[in-house]
């Protein structure tokens, strides 16, 4: 008998159908993958199974007697708990708050602070590894880094004590350290009797930690497969039958128009960049996680404070000094968190899709032309493939893949001529993964100057004209073209076979033919 099954579980949000008759089955001390394509319903089914989202019909057994799970609190008295990638932490409030809100220890009708404490303090202690010296109970999650806080709220899961333990994209913040330890807390509660279902597009992740693993497509449930009897190709195969693989870039007609040149920038994590990104090309930003990447993408776009540097767009320098000035300047920035720096994600999908080119279209004395705004939002979604109900549901409506369509396509409505990418395909599929590879493309060959953070290898090998590295904030190599493959990126980030290090930044900014252009 399976600890849990569901049966038949529908779900439509407007015109999309989320979840068509899909089932999941579930054995007690096993990790179970659930995979598909961005769209397929994954997420949805788990939001079913942790009462936050409800069916429209569904069969739950639990331990072979029917329940019904209307809300989370169903859920939680039922030992099922979810940790998703988009964090349910409160800012505001200290690391040991926020493990224990809301199921506080509770002795002869008050707090026990004494036991919540106890109880604190060990689960922190078993994440140190992952969290660092520095991360106490009284520490504000806001000061936290992502991974940080990503390991909070599983923690934050783990201390209800599951039977059912669900973790959704739970990795995708998280480096590689990070990524182990929670591997090992996974057997850990695997062990005393939990099960673990785990959804990640990591597919080395899922041949790794999980015993078996269903697949969805389009709502319904296809198949499910014994991990160790199955093979990568294979799960690519019934996940989204033959899919395109992305082909490395034609090599880069060099020309000797710069679109953005940067001397000297110096802020919040980076430090003395030197860089030069000319028309068409896709500039890559490599090394180990966190090392600078996304921190020179934000003083970029204005979104951090330039202590000291120059910015020059098509010869003209530019200050920066706020978002508001680098989108006027011709910057975008698709950032790495969609959901809380992409998209107003209670707003209609047209209101997302507008917000940033708006003042572009609106007519003299006569306002907001809705004809012409819908009309406008209708090309992008129809341009870049985004699977919509329609144009007033809400972003949350949207797969991950399709979200992250929405944050692009606002930005290319407003015709950016240096676009800034921070992980844009984190936490999508394979068959979405191509499409916004395609974009980017389509970007580059438009003339649109292209720098690329990934924390993919293979993705910057094959998306790259140039990959500079960075560790500790200060570009340490560069690679061109042919040069541009995993083991050498792996062996840059690591300063593995470095040579004389003080003559690498001098000649980053140079052009890739080595002239000084």
């Amino acid at each position: 008998m399976p600890l849990l099954s569901m049966t038949g579980v529908h779900k439509r949000y407007g015109g999309v159908r989320a979840l068509d008759g899909a089932s999941l089955s579930l054995e007690a001390g096993e990790v179970h993958g659930l995979l598909g394509p961005n769209g397929s319903g994954k997420s949805t089914l788990n939001k079913v199974l942790a009462g936050t989202v409800s069916p429209d019909a569904a069969t739950i057994e639990l331990d072979g007697q029917p329940i019904t799970i209307g809300k989370p609190r169903d859920a939680a008295a039922r030992g099922i708990a979810a940790v998703y990638q988009q964090l349910s932490l409160v800012d505001s409030l200290t690391v040991g708050r926020n493990l224990t809100l809301g199921v506080e220890p509770t002795r002869a009708g008050f707090v026990d602070n004494r036991a919540s404490a106890a109880e604190i303090d060990e689960v922190l202690e078993r994440l140190r590894p992952g969290l660092g010296p520095g991360v106490t109970a009284t520490t504000e999650v806001s000061s936290l880094t992502p991974g940080q806080q990503q390991l909070v709220e599983i923690a934050k899961a783990v201390l209800r004590r599951p039977r059912i333990l669900i973790l959704d994209e739970a990795t995708a913040s998280l480096h590689r350290d990070q990524v182990q330890l929670l591997f090992e807390i996974i057997r850990e509660l695997t062990a005393a009797g939990t099960c673990v279902v785990f959804v990640s597009h990591r597919l080395e992740e899922v041949m790794t930690i999980c015993d078996r693993a269903t697949i969805l497509r389009t709502g319904r449930t296809v198949a499910t497969l014994t991990i160790a009897e199955t093979s990568e190709s294979e799960l690519v195969r019934t996940m989204v039958g033959d899919v395109a693989q992305a082909e490395r870039r034609a090599e880069l007609a060099r020309t000797d128009d710069m679109v953005l040149r940067v001397r000297g920038l110096t802020a919040p994590g980076v430090s003395d960049v030197d860089l030069d990104v000319h028309r068409g090309e896709i500039l890559g930003l490599g090394g180990l996680q966190g090392q600078g990447q996304s921190e020179l993408l934000l003083a970029l776009f204005g979104a951090t404070p330039i202590r000291a540097g120059e910015i020059e767009l098509n010869g003209r320098r530019v200050a920066n000094t706020s978002v508001v000035k680098a989108t006027g300047n011709g910057f975008a920035l698709v950032p790495g968190d969609r959901g809380s720096q992409g998209l107003f994600m209670q707003r209609a999908i047209q209101e997302n899709l507008s917000i940033v080119s708006l003042r572009r279209r609106l007519l003299a004395a006569l306002g907001i032309s809705m004809r012409r705004e819908r009309g406008v939002a209708a090309d992008a979604v129809q341009r870049l493939s985004i699977k919509i109900g329609g144009l007033d549901d809400p972003v949350t409506s949207l797969s991950g893949g399709n979200a992250q369509k929405v944050v692009i396509a606002k930005w290319l409505l407003n015709e950016p001529a240096v676009v800034l990418l921070d992980d844009p395909t984190k936490g999508v599929d394979i068959s979405a993964k191509a499409e916004i590879y395609a974009i980017v493309r389509e970007l580059a060959d438009s003339g649109v100057a292209v720098i690329l953070n990934s924390s993919d290898d293979v993705e910057l090998a094959e998306l790259c004209d140039r990959v500079i590295v960075l560790y500790e904030g200060r570009i340490r190599t560069q690679l061109v073209g042919d040069e541009i493959t995993s083991d050498r990126l792996v062996a840059a980030a690591l300063l593995i076979g470095e040579g004389d290090q003080g003559t690498v930044d001098e000649t980053v900014a140079a052009a890739p033919d080595g002239s000084d252009r």
